[in-house]
């Protein structure tokens, strides 16, 4: 079987493998890490057959390429590799054709418009190439320094579309973002490669303002297929394509419970995680790990407000992650800085459930307060919060199969 892979410097997170899996068949597909100073030996004397580069060789594999593709000389970088018969390597560009996916799937007109171009590296380079050949009106590349940079953007609020290129936002640095968007009334659309999170702080800041936006994941997966092209020789059906990508959104979807303090929360979501065979965090538990004390004694000794600064830290760590099961504490909803946490990466479900039916067993505000009154006043935030609404005042199967359904499976 021919012997393929990524090349890299850090590849811990890569998906690469797993959608090769399903576009290839016909070459094995593995990880090269490979430090700077022993890339030259092993371009020179490495065994593939055939390569995907990125961060960061994507420019300095090129010298050893013996010949390139049109789009690779015009993009100026290299993601795909192929040895030739007489042992030689060609260099490919299929970023290009990804990008072009992004763009087709989010419906954001690009011809004649503004586009602002975060970040001048290699990405940059094959994003640029590609609006060139849409016919983009002005693209402006903004970067840390030169003629347009992030002090002076105020001369760019007028753009009508903008491209992150940069890894700002990307796990694990996640939250972080360049520009602000309150200034851009006429901004039409927001692309993001970075895929993971799924939704970086820049497309959250955009869908709360009704902006269309898109991920980085369909160039992810749509590369791929140029580059499994190449490496096979033949043409793959688009059917694989969505195939890929629709499992990938799904292997990385976080199922986030949000609900009333003893709505079922914790049962419901260990049920969840043991039907998909995903790891299970309930909030409340890890919140314990990290003080070193209950709830009860958290409450007792350093009140409500340290509680939730506690339950903010540990929510931003768990929202991280992708392909998990999170339970959160009924009050989560109640710190507006949560949401963007649990929503990066995951569909938030409220679990609704009937007041009589809700257990105080250890949980120091219940037992406190009036849980009508409570229900009252957080239900405008569950909504808030939510995705999905499902009612948990039947059987935990019943609750479990209406969770599922949500999530097509």
């Amino acid at each position: 079987m021919k012997r393929c892979g990524l090349l890299g410097q850090k590849l811990a997170h890569s998906y690469s493998p797993a959608i090769h899996a399903v576009l290839g068949g016909e070459y094995s597909y593995e990880l090269f890490e490979v430090e700077p100073e022993n890339l030259a030996s092993f371009m020179e004397q490495g065994d593939f057959h055939g390569l995907n580069v990125t961060i960061p060789y994507k420019k300095t594999v090129i010298p050893f390429c013996k010949t390139l593709s049109a789009d690779a000389l015009a993009i100026g970088s290299v993601n795909t590799i192929l040895r030739q018969p007489d042992g030689s390597l060609h260099g490919d560009n299929t970023d290009a054709r990804g990008f072009l996916a992004m763009i087709h799937e989010s419906n954001i007109a690009i011809k004649g418009k503004k586009v602002l171009v975060l970040g001048g590296g290699g990405s940059s380079l094959t994003i640029r190439h590609v609006l060139n050949s849409l016919k983009a009106g002005e693209i402006i590349v903004v970067s840390r320094e030169g003629e347009h940079t992030y002090e002076n953007i105020s001369k760019h609020y007028d753009a009508e579309v903008i491209v992150n290129t940069t890894p700002v936002g990307m796990y694990p640095n996640t939250g972080e973002t360049l520009v602000e968007l309150d200034k851009f009334t006429c901004l039409e659309g927001v692309l993001d490669i970075v895929y993971n999170p799924a939704r970086t702080r820049l497309l959250m800041d955009a869908e709360s303002r009704k902006i269309p936006n898109i991920g980085g994941l369909t160039m992810l997966v749509g590369q791929a297929k140029g580059s499994a092209e190449i490496f096979c020789g033949a043409a793959i059906d688009s059917a694989k394509e969505a195939e890929v990508l629709a499992r990938l959104r799904h292997q990385m979807e976080n199922v986030i419970l949000i609900g009333m303090p003893g709505s079922g929360k914790t049962t419901i979501g260990n049920a969840i995680a043991a039907n998909l065979g995903r790891p299970f965090y309930d909030a409340d538990a890890e919140i314990e790990k990290m003080s070193g004390k209950t709830i009860p004694e958290i409450f007792a000794s350093e009140g409500e407000a340290a509680f939730r600064a506690l339950e903010t830290t540990v929510l931003k760590e768990l929202g991280k992650m992708s392909g998990v099961v999170i339970a959160t504490g009924g009050g989560a909803v109640t710190r507006a800085q949560n949401y963007p946490h649990l929503h990066q990466n995951g569909t938030i479900v409220f679990i609704e459930r009937d007041t009589l039916l809700l257990s105080r067993e250890g949980r120091p505000l219940s037992q406190s307060v009036d849980l009508n009154e409570m229900h009252i006043k957080r239900l405008p935030l569950y909504f808030q919060f939510a995705d999905k609404i499902v009612q948990n005042n039947g059987t935990l199967q019943e609750t479990v199969e209406s969770i599922l359904q949500c999530f097509h499976v």
